[in-house]
């Protein structure tokens, strides 16, 4: 038995088209089609992974998604028309892991699972994490490329920390702000968290203009990406 995926989703033929391609590649499928079912379907069964529609007949999205983080931690990825900043960033906040808009390709929805599967496997965080050539050991507060010290400042640290313990999630300007300097969400702390984005890139990544590493989603937040794997 595959890896148990939880589809809430009002739109049969949506439903159907990800049973069909899921199924293919080895996951197991269950479908809600209401908020309260896909609730419901939750509680008794336990899925690996939770693919929530926002636009739900019962049920805002964003309320079901509060709810289901009420009582798991299951990995969500919200699927939705809605390509406003706003409710992405929303979401995010509200608990999910991960965004995608409709309409989408299968092939990018198939690395957003593994990706959210990946890191949700429960286990203490390793004290070392490695990205390509760059490797962070935890214990140490030492971030080095190829055996080679990278002098950090300390908010340049513990931003690069949290990328790297959410590596492949969005986290929102908010999050950062507040988890590195516990400011309110606004547009000049906002500037301040660019510059020091800015920082960081010029010394983790190879071409700071070309970032490979550290992702920028506009108007949201930022990604670092795990290393690709098989």
């Amino acid at each position: 038995m595959g890896t148990k995926i939880l589809i809430i989703d009002d739109e049969a033929p949506i439903r159907k088209l990800l049973r069909v391609t899921l199924e293919a590649h080895g996951y197991t499928m269950i479908e809600a089609a209401t908020g309260q079912a896909g609730i419901v379907e939750t509680g008794m069964q336990k899925p690996e992974l939770i693919l929530l529609d926002l636009g739900l007949p019962d049920v805002d999205g964003l309320d079901v998604l509060q709810q289901l983080r009420s009582f798991t931690t299951t990995p969500i990825l919200v699927l939705t028309v809605q390509e406003d900043e706003m409710t992405k960033v929303s979401a995010l906040d509200y608990g999910a892991d991960d965004y995608i808009t409709k309409p989408f390709s299968m092939k990018e929805l198939l690395a957003r699972l593994r990706v959210a599967l990946r890191h949700a496997i429960p286990s203490v965080v390793e004290p070392i994490l490695t990205f390509g050539s760059i490797t962070l050991d935890l214990s140490l507060r030492q971030v080095t490329r190829d055996q080679e010290t990278i002098k950090l400042t300390p908010i340049e640290y513990d931003l690069f920390r949290l990328l790297a313990v959410h590596a492949g999630k969005v986290l929102t300007h908010r999050f950062l702000l507040q988890e590195v300097w516990g400011y309110h969400h606004d547009e000049t702390a906002q500037h301040y968290l660019r510059v020091y984005i800015g920082h960081l890139r010029k010394k983790i990544e190879m071409d700071a203009a070309k970032p490979q590493l550290i992702l920028t989603e506009p108007g949201i937040g930022y990604r670092l990406m795990p290393p690709a794997t098989e």
